[in-house]
């Protein structure tokens, strides 16, 4: 139902995103590439086996640390041009790239950072009704926490940084990841809870490449 109504009320959103990667090299590419993100298609053990501070291997260690695969992102369906289509699926399998390179694991504070962090950069409607409705599950002190310190770092990076819907990260996983956040204007988010500590997320990472 969720990604239903993401679909429906995406619209000119997505034509907005299309003509921005319409204006970069890298979203050209992208466009006419179409590539896709998931088990299948990316060799996690070759990503795992990359040297540290690489964006490939800080991927596959958020991967690690917050318990999470890139194989649950639901195709589109109720978007009839192919090519929007295809900027909407693209949107959804980036999700975690954008969790990974902002340094935020996956709970409902960080999702909901990420959220307004993406409405910032990229405008979706669903993006924003995540945003505005979804504060109401968290108890009081998270609320004055996700207003306090992650809602003004999602917006104000969020709509300073490069739009990250012309990003290519498949054909980045070797830089340098944090000269990718200088590049594209990003920068950490404000401290948060991990379901794994780093280090021991770092090993299991490079056990499995």
């Amino acid at each position: 139902m969720v990604a239903a109504v993401g679909e429906t009320s995406a619209g000119p959103s997505l034509r907005r995103l299309r003509d921005v990667m319409l204006e970069s090299p890298e979203g050209r590419k992208i466009l006419k590439e179409r590539p896709r993100i998931n088990t299948t298609t990316v060799d996690m053990s070759k990503l795992a086996q990359l040297p540290h501070g690489t964006f490939g291997r800080a991927y596959t260690t958020w991967l690690e640390r917050c318990g999470v695969t890139p194989d649950t992102r639901a195709p589109v369906h109720y978007i009839d041009d192919p090519e929007l289509a295809y900027v909407m699926q693209r949107y959804r399998e980036c999700h975690d790239f954008y969790h990974c390179i902002c340094n935020m694991p996956v709970n409902v504070e960080s999702e909901l950072a990420i959220k307004y962090f993406e409405f910032a950069n990229l405008g979706l409607p669903m993006a924003g009704f995540s945003a505005l409705f979804a504060p109401i599950r968290l108890n009081k002190v998270k609320r004055e926490r996700l207003f306090s310190q992650y809602v003004p770092w999602a917006l104000k990076c969020g709509g300073s940084a490069q739009s990250l819907i012309s990003v290519y990260w498949e054909q980045r996983w070797e830089q340098n990841v944090e000269e990718m956040k200088k590049e594209l204007g990003i920068w950490d988010g404000p401290p948060a809870k991990w379901p794994k500590p780093l280090k021991e997320a770092e090993e299991m990472a490079a056990k499995t490449g």
